[in-house]
């Protein structure tokens, strides 16, 4: 969980406004993702999951998933082999209805080279019966192309217009 996530909550306890479940379930996601514990993110996903990420994202990982599996897999999964990286929140906000956005910085390196990379990331959630059953990303991917490096940057993306997506 965030620092600032904590702050957030233990302040917001204190003052009685009261943290909603939704906020506590996507900060689950980020314990998670901060140690690569695929398990602990299926563990927060609805059956139904849909995620939309930043279109040429590398690694193939730019675009529509559907189900937690296929989005563990094609997604975080395909990016951690790449990339030692991690998603780190900063700020939290909820609207009137329901979604929860986070933005923050991913943090890491490529695996290949080392090369250390940062890129800001505008996360919005829904959580449905408990679970996140949606996630919509924004990246800055130029970021993340440019710490791959063009010797690594395209390996990635010939299985993805080779699949028509």
């Amino acid at each position: 969980m965030s620092l600032l996530y904590g702050y957030f909550r233990t302040w917001s306890l204190i003052l009685g406004l009261g943290v909603r479940a939704e906020a506590d379930v996507v900060a689950r996601f980020y314990s998670a993702a901060q140690v690569g514990d695929g398990e602990g993110i299926l563990a927060v996903l609805h059956p139904e999951f849909e995620a939309r990420t930043a279109p040429g994202l590398p690694c193939g990982a730019g675009g529509a998933f559907r189900g937690p599996r296929e989005t563990l897999v094609r997604v975080w999964g395909a990016v951690f082999a790449e990339f030692d990286t991690a998603p780190y929140a900063e700020t939290w906000h909820e609207t009137t209805d329901g979604v929860v956005v986070v933005t923050g910085h991913y943090r890491g390196s490529v695996r290949a080279t080392g090369r250390e990379y940062e890129a800001e990331f505008v996360h919005l959630w829904r959580v449905t019966d408990g679970l996140i059953s949606w996630l919509h990303q924004y990246t800055d991917t130029a970021l993340w192309h440019e710490a791959l490096g063009a010797e690594l940057s395209g390996r990635g993306e010939r299985g993805v217009a080779e699949s028509g997506r």
